[in-house]
């Protein structure tokens, strides 16, 4: 029988799956859950060793028992028995020898607060580990998820790039000692695997699960340009298009294809037909949160395609990270046969095909939509070569509706301050036109991008002004809170022209459609300053405009 906290159950089945088959444990309490588990595990052989010192340097020697050294763990109580590892763990380290060390812990409400064998244990060994985790106790199915994730991660990295040691910190709550539980749970393994590890160029696993897969899946996230721009990669895109549903919004400026997640995913709603069984996914952040929520939602195995190996679960069921170069591992898949469902197929293309053109034939009413359809209307006719920045927020989700070129955006994590900074980094180090189209908040927040001696005439800002984050109005439930507009939209009465004369650039307004269509040709039109087009808008109808577009789009 193995012990009722869960979290040590997860642990004990894991580190069963990533063959970690040794294990030097320490005398103690706290820790007692965890021992009992690796003592019952017959997959485990277990050495005791009282004095910690010596536990991790006998848990040394035990890995490098053989020519190539292989993992073992040691299980220590809480306290400063931890801390008498840091010796064998730094050794360890330079060694490159792959210990996994487990510490028992107190619950964190307990640490610091004169509680006998408690102090902040999480990093206690710096950085002699390459992972850190701390393994709190599952409440529900996130955190259980989150568990999970953080055990594989770490066993991961610890033989990735190189052997090196990592540390499982475990808090645990009394009672302590209940052992009735028959079996370990049945985890979820993630791997990680090497694209040259196959003659193919591509890891075996996925090309496995691949060619069996009924309906596949590959969703493209954020990526640069330097990496997707090259014909041979546009080929292979090309013909996996014809084999998989292919998904990928604007920032990945994989082509000049866009697809429209959040429009297409209002066609297929919640029908189970459109679950995929295998998603391929390559690339950074997805904005569209339906997106994520969607597949987040089915039970399909992911594979991540990165070059650095690492662990990324966004959609919550990943089974493994091919390291390598993504493109060579998309074309072994392209050149596959296909045995995909062809309803699965025809399903998605459909919906697919109606969300294009929704997006093609909306007319908006005077809003920021119609400032961004319009720019990106003269855009797709312009006649010299731009860059096009977008804020994060409902700039880039405007961006996703509308744009047809490559995208950037400080998309990493998503916040608020520096898009018109970096905007303003990009237009000084090119003769390319770069608009940067931009919220009031995110403007006003950076607006000492302007304060810049190295600011020309080639950077182009369309600021879209509603008074406050029009986010916010979005957010379903908000709207019943009375501090929304003041307090979490920001709202203001700020406008951009003092700003832009004391900064030397060009400044006009537009606050109807005609103002609008004027300005953006002057924004449009050569100038020896940087110009900023502020469009004045009201955020109630910028709201109910965005509603109505979504809304429109099973009866386009």
């Amino acid at each position: 029988m193995y012990s009722n906290k869960e979290h040590v159950n997860i642990l004990t089945a894991l580190l069963v799956k990533h063959h970690v088959s040794r294990a030097v444990v320490c005398p103690g309490s706290r820790n007692a859950p965890i021992v009992h588990n690796l003592n019952a595990c017959p997959d485990i052989e277990c050495y005791g060793v009282t004095d910690e010192r010596s536990a991790g340097f006998f848990a040394l020697g035990l890995a490098l028992n053989e020519g190539q050294p292989s993992p073992v763990a040691v299980c220590v109580t809480s306290g400063t028995a931890l801390l008498n590892l840091l010796p064998a763990v730094a050794e360890a380290w330079y060694q490159h020898v792959p210990l996994v060390v487990i510490s028992a812990d107190r619950p964190a409400q307990w640490i610091d607060q004169l509680d006998g064998q408690t102090l902040p244990q999480a990093d206690a060994l710096g950085r002699f580990v390459r992972k850190a985790v701390d393994l709190q106790k599952p409440t529900d199915d996130e955190t259980r998820w989150y568990a999970n994730r953080l055990v594989n991660e770490a066993l991961l990295d610890m033989r990735f790039p190189q052997p090196a040691p990592v540390h499982i910190n475990v808090p645990i709550d009394e009672p302590l000692f209940q052992f009735d539980v028959a079996d370990l749970p049945d985890e979820r393994m993630i791997r990680r695997y090497f694209d040259a590890d196959a003659s193919t160029g591509a890891a075996d696993c996925l090309l496995k699960a691949y060619a069996a897969a009924a309906r596949p899946m590959v969703v493209i996230g954020q990526t640069h340009s330097d990496f997707v721009h090259q014909d041979d990669y546009r080929k292979v895109m090309e013909q996996l298009s014809d084999k998989a549903v292919v998904l990928c919004e604007r920032l990945c400026n994989y082509s000049t294809r866009t697809v429209h997640f959040d429009e297409v995913l209002h066609v297929v709603g919640n029908n189970a037909r459109f679950q995929p069984d295998l998603v391929v996914y390559i690339g950074d952040c997805i904005v569209s949160k339906r997106l994520k929520k969607f597949l987040r939602a089915s039970q399909a195995e992911v594979f991540v395609l990165n070059r650095d190996g690492v662990l990324h679960d966004t959609l919550m069921h990943l089974s493994g990270v091919v390291v390598g170069h993504p493109e060579q591992t998309l074309s072994a898949l392209a050149s596959l046969p296909s045995h995909a469902d062809t309803d699965f197929f025809r399903l998605w293309q459909g919906a697919l095909e109606v969300a294009a053109r929704h997006a093609a034939t909306f007319v908006p009413a005077y809003s920021q939509l119609l400032a961004v359809s319009s720019l990106e209307e003269r855009l797709a006719h312009a006649p010299y070569i731009y860059k096009v920045h977008y804020a994060n927020s409902t700039a880039v989700r405007l961006a996703n509706i509308f744009a047809h070129h490559p995208v950037f955006c400080n998309r990493g994590v998503n916040g608020i301050e520096g898009s018109l900074s970096t905007a303003a980094g990009m237009a000084a180090k090119t003769d390319d036109r770069v608009f940067c189209v931009i919220g009031d908040l995110s403007f006003f927040y950076d607006q000492n991008a302007l304060w810049n001696q190295n600011l020309r005439g080639n950077l182009r800002i369309l600021l879209l002004n509603n008074g406050g984050g029009g986010i916010f109005r979005q957010l379903k439930g908000l709207e019943q809170s009375p501090a929304r507009n003041q307090y979490v939209a920001g709202g203001h009465h700020t406008n951009a022209e003092g700003i832009c004369q004391q900064s030397q650039t060009d400044y006009s307004q537009a606050c109807n459609s005609e103002e609008l269509s004027v300005g953006l040709d002057w924004l449009m039109a050569d100038g020896k300053r940087p110009k900023l087009l502020e469009v004045v808008t009201d955020a109630d109808t910028d709201a109910l405009e965005l509603s109505t577009y979504y809304q429109g789009i099973k009866t386009s």
